[in-house]
Parts: structure tokens; sequence; C-alpha cells
């Protein structure tokens, strides 16, 4: 892929409808991408059907949800959920009486960990192992949706796996330095991927963000033939990040966070997706905006390009509503603050020399540098700094904005089967929220 295939139009179709079926195949926690997709289906009137990735026990033993998180957990996604452990990846799996690479990885410390070796046929069995868990669950699941899938319904699949880090207690320190560490306290990205716990991440991460949606195209083959068979239609959606195109010096470009260290896993969920659509599979991974999330908190800088959402909100047919969206922000800077000024702190960090660097689609996802560290966090302490409650963000209300626009992007674009990866950016979400607020 050479460039980015971005979305341009606001997708009209009308698929889903009363009867229909929105199967969520990943566990709802908090609030997130997910929740705008389930908007759509519930005003559509679709039967919601969830999964559970399981809770562990007091032994790591992974176990289907009790009586009262089953509730908890229904009543926070509306509506049916089935109660089949589907966690992902293989950290904490292996053959009887054989280490989980968790237990592999026990000993590392941050003075070993550079050096620290593993016993990739033990871990390859390990792999092994979690797959065939997965997909026996997988299959178990499906059988059981498949019961709720009347004959000519139109089915939406939607992943939402991702992740995949193993619970190693050195590497929350060493996330530490990479994604937030300048001057001394830098490391490089590129140590983490060439020593044997970064190889490690990335096959957990390939088998979590980006596998799982094929074993999800597999175990719901038999739902998508009948469906066909008797008139319906069915869909698959998964979520990216390649990248956004955000305004800058006045112009519509792609940039990214980096390092983005999912990006491997990422690239290769769009491979799944593409693959399946050269065989007449409607799967579509939407690459949606940097956002805030409780997970992406620890990617110190990600959130800089969310603050030109405000100026692609006026810049496509902004009115009334886009002036509040910008006193709301206003509102929240320190008294002598002005949101103009924050906006070119962020063009003088966008267009800063060492920044410019890092806009290069086809090395995507680069590897960090002291440099970048510096101006980037930096950046993200001084924009932090100019508010007046570090727990009431800018970026905070422009993430909720960008979920708010991005369901239904989704849901439709999904719909109209345009194609196997499309790209979210600022100009269809802003062009999104100004329709659904005119």
């Amino acid at each position: 892929m050479t460039a980015p295939t971005s979305l341009r139009h606001i997708p009209q179709a009308n698929l889903f409808r009363k009867g229909d079926v929105f199967v969520l195949f990943g566990e709802l926690f908090g609030r997130g991408y997910v929740n705008g997709l389930i908007d759509e289906a519930r005003n559509a009137g679709m039967t919601i059907v969830g999964i559970t990735v399981g809770r562990r026990d007091e032994n790591n033993a992974l176990r289907a949800l009790d009586a009262d998180e089953l509730a908890e957990a229904e009543t926070k996604l509306g509506g049916r959920i089935i109660n089949v452990p589907m966690m992902a990846g293989f950290d904490l799996d292996a053959p009887e009486g054989e280490q989980n690479p968790t237990e592999m990885l026990a000993g590392l410390t941050l003075k070993s960990w550079q050096d620290d070796k593993l016993d990739w046929d033990k871990v390859e069995r390990c792999r092994q192992t979690g797959v065939q868990r997965f997909t026996a669950s997988a299959a178990i699941v499906m059988a059981e949706i498949d019961k709720l899938v009347p004959d000519g319904a139109n089915v939406f699949f939607a992943h939402t796996m991702a992740g995949g880090i193993p619970k190693v207690k050195a590497f929350l320190a060493i996330a530490n330095r990479i994604y937030k560490g300048r001057g001394e306290r830098f490391m490089s990205s590129r140590a983490l991927l060439e020593s044997d716990l970064g190889k490690l991440i990335l096959m957990n991460f390939d088998e979590v963000t980006a596998n799982t949606l094929q074993h999800l195209i597999h175990a719901s083959s038999a739902i998508r033939e009948r469906v066909a068979r008797t008139g319906g239609q069915v869909r698959y959606s998964a979520y990216g990040y390649h990248g956004t195109e955000i305004l800058i010096g006045g112009e519509y470009r792609w940039q990214t966070y980096t390092n983005y260290t999912q990006g491997y896993a990422k690239m290769r969920l769009e491979s799944v997706a593409e693959a399946a659509w050269a065989q007449g599979i409607s799967a579509t991974v939407f690459n949606c905006p940097e956002i805030r999330t409780n997970s992406s908190d620890i990617f110190v800088g990600v959130e800089l390009s969310l603050f030109p959402l405000l100026q692609a909100l006026k810049r496509e047919g902004g009115g009334a509503w886009v002036d509040e969206q910008w006193a709301i922000c206003q509102a929240l800077l320190e008294d002598g603050v002005s949101l103009d000024s924050l906006l070119a702190k962020i063009e003088a960090y966008n267009q800063d020399p060492t920044s410019t660097t890092f806009r290069n689609f086809g090395a995507w996802p680069m590897d960090n540098t002291p440099e970048l560290a510096e101006v980037m966090i930096g950046t993200s302490d001084e924009i932090t700094k100019l508010h007046k409650d570090r727990k009431a963000l800018i970026t905070d209300h422009l993430s909720a904005l960008v979920l708010e626009g991005a369901g239904p992007l989704m849901f439709h674009g999904a719909a109209e089967k345009i194609g196997p990866v499309l790209w979210l950016n600022h100009d269809i979400i802003a062009r999104e929220l100004n329709a659904l607020h005119s």
C-alpha cells in the first residue's frame, strides 16, 4: 500500500433494520470507538449480541463470567452475551506441564531484558495452544449466534480485539521510557523490537489484533453462507490505525504518532481484510483518527493531532454548533490562554523539521528518536499545562466528537461495501459531525 485510501463522502446506505443482528466480537469495557457502532445498531432496531473474553481465576485459569458479571456485562452492552471465554493471545497459554510465555519472562529485569532470550520452540507450542483454544471457543460461540440469526437477516460483525502485551513487571518501566521518556530517560523503540521480549510482543499483537479477524471470518462461514442463501447480507468491520490526515498549513496532510508498536499488527489486520475482500467477503478495516483512551494514554503525544479537528470543523461547513465546540474548549484553558495561541503551538509542532521527517507513509511505523521525543513529549507537556485541570482536557472533548462521527461513517460505510481498508480523516469526521448537528 503506497498511499491511504480515504473515505471522501458520507455513506448513505441503510442496509440494516429491525430483526437484523449486530455481533460485537470483543468485550465492551469502557467508552471507545465501538460505542458509536452500537448506538447505530440500536437506532436501526438490530438485535445486539456480544461475547466475553472471560476472566482469570486465582490460578490464572480462564473461566466464563459468573452470574453477577454476566448481568453487568449484558446491561452495559444492552444485549445478550454468549458466555464462552474468548480471550485472544497466547501469553498465558501453554501445553500441559509447560511454562507459558508470561512465566518464561518472569525473571526479566530492567538491566537484563535486552539480553534475555526465549526458547522459540516452546513459545511456538504456546502460540499453537492459544490458537487452538481460541478457535475451539469461536466455533462454540458462532454455533450459539447462528441460533439467534433468522433466515434472510442481515448480520454486522464488529471486530474490536486489540492489544496483547504480556503482564511482565519490568515492561511498564520499559514502556514509560520508550513512550514517555526524553533526555536521559529516552529509550529506543528499536531496542525493544530487536529484543526477544519485543519479538514476543509483536507475535502476540498479531494474534490478538489481526489473526482474530481471520478466525472470526472462518468461524462465521456457516452463518454467512446461510444468510446469503436466504436473502441476507453479512458485513465485517475492524478498527485500524495507520496515521490520519489532519490540517497542517491549511491542507489535509497524512501524519502519524511515532512509535506505534502495534502498527505491524494493524497492517496485518488490513491484509486479512484485503484477502477476505478478494474472496467476495465484505470485511472493512476503518483506520480511525487518534483519540485519547485509557489504553492510549501511555503514548504521550498521540493526542496532539486531535487539536486541528477544531479547524477542520470550521473548514467543513461549521456553524453555530462548531462555535459552541470552540467555546467549550476555550473554557478548559487557563485564564489568559487563547485557543488560537494553543493551535498556533500545534501548527508549529507539525511544521517542525523533526516532525515532518516522520510523515513517511511508506516507512510506517517508524522508530522513535531522541529528537522526536524532545519535540513531541515536550509539546504535549506544554499543552497540558495550559489547561485549568489536567483531568479535564480539550482532547477528552475532541475524542468524544471523533467517536460520535466515526460510528455512523463505519456503520453506513460497511453497508455500502466501499473497500477493504478505508481511512477516516479529519475532513470526513468533521463533515459527518456538522451534518449530524446542522
